[in-house]
């Protein structure tokens, strides 16, 4: 294995999940259990889909929280950048 990563073993939905990265431990125990609880927060929601399609709907989700915060982060750097040159 690569310097600096680790193995960490997750239940997500029910299955057991062997992720490699570099994360700590604790950060990785954080996304595990978040990924869970909106996936079973989909199955709530959404009774008629298979687990594949929740998937789907959790990344789209994931996705496009990604992309708002990202969005607020260049919008927040673009005001630092004029309050420096004030």
């Amino acid at each position: 294995m690569t310097e600096g990563k680790r193995r960490y073993k997750a239940t997500i939905d029910g299955e057991t999940y062997t992720i490699v990265g570099s994360k700590p431990q604790k950060h990785m125990q954080v996304v595990s259990e978040t990924v869970d609880d909106q996936l079973n927060q989909l199955k709530e929601m959404t009774k008629g889909l298979d687990k594949e399609k929740r998937a789907i709907l959790l990344a789209i989700n994931a996705v496009s929280d990604q992309l708002a915060m990202r969005k607020e982060l260049n919008e927040m750097k673009e005001k630092y950048k004029q309050l420096e040159q004030e």
